[in-house]
């Protein structure tokens, strides 16, 4: 059976449009927008840099503060994504909710030129070759550069439990196609291509991202003594096929506490601090 491309719901061998979302199906699709593809290169292990091989005008953005280094020809300028002023103060707002910058820097090549990103801290970089209207929901903080044909929103968790015990809080990032999407995140990337119905336990703050039609859930561990002594909290999240899914081995929170010897080993999870936390993220 055919399943929409945009939100993985099921579809008859007939229909024209998802009744979910709406979304046309794909012999009534809309011609796919036309991206040049972007030559790069990840360079590293846990410490990754992305090589970015800019042709003439080609264009990419990235989170404040991600650049490493750039050739003299690549000019930069930051400023608020949208194309007009309402856009611009809709993405400002979006971005404010994110704990972001309002900014994103934008960098267009004059000839043949070359840019840097990295992560903040140790990690994995990752690449996700989006189709048009394709879209992936990665943890606050994760994205790190894109192609100006992707989107960047914000995606609330649509379930109030996994808002406040999933680890992620309410808000999620929501990067949509065409075109090529960078993320970063913690330690080694485990990635896993969940089938229809297929469910995968995660403890939620190693949770990096997931296609759009991957179901975000929680669920309680199980006994009383599993939640008090299991140190992964009162909660697992529950995701559900189909669509793909990444896990990291490392939060940012956990590489925290590690180097904080005088720190408890406190649960990350710790649902007493669930109601000041709600627009906080874990990793």
């Amino acid at each position: 059976m055919p399943f929409c491309v945009k939100c993985g719901a099921k579809l008859g061998d007939q229909a024209r449009f998802c009744v979910s979302c709406g979304n046309p199906a794909a012999g009534d699709a809309p011609p796919a927008q036309a991206v040049e593809p972007l030559e790069y290169e990840i360079q590293g292990d846990n410490l990754q840099v992305a090589r970015v091989y800019l042709k003439p005008d080609q264009e990419v953005y990235a989170e404040a503060g991600k650049m490493v280094y750039k050739t003299a020809n690549v000019n930069w300028e930051t400023r608020m994504s949208g194309a007009s002023l309402g856009e611009k103060l809709l993405g400002a707002l979006r971005r404010t909710i994110t704990g972001e910058s309002l900014f994103l820097t934008y960098f267009r090549a004059d000839g043949a030129g070359e840019v840097g990103f990295a992560g903040s801290y140790p990690g994995k970089i990752q690449l996700f070759d989006l189709a048009d209207g394709q879209s992936i929901l990665t943890q606050r903080d994760a994205f790190l550069f894109a192609q100006t044909s992707v989107q960047f929103n914000v995606a609330f968790v649509k379930k109030l439990g996994a808002g406040f015990f999933g680890g992620e809080g309410f808000i999620l990032e929501k990067l949509t196609g065409p075109g090529a999407v960078f993320i970063h995140a913690g330690g080694d990337f485990v990635e896993f291509q969940l089938a229809e119905g297929e469910v995968l336990h995660v403890d939620a703050g190693n949770i990096v991202a997931f296609d759009e039609s991957v179901d975000y859930d929680i669920e309680p561990v199980g006994g009383i003594k599993t939640a008090l002594f299991g140190g992964e909290g009162l909660f697992l999240a529950r995701m559900t096929g189909p669509g793909r899914l990444i896990v990291q081995s490392m939060t940012i929170n956990k590489l925290r506490r590690e180097l904080a010897p005088g720190k408890t080993n406190a649960d990350e999870h710790n649902p007493l601090n669930a109601l000041s936390d709600i627009f906080t993220s874990e990793d």
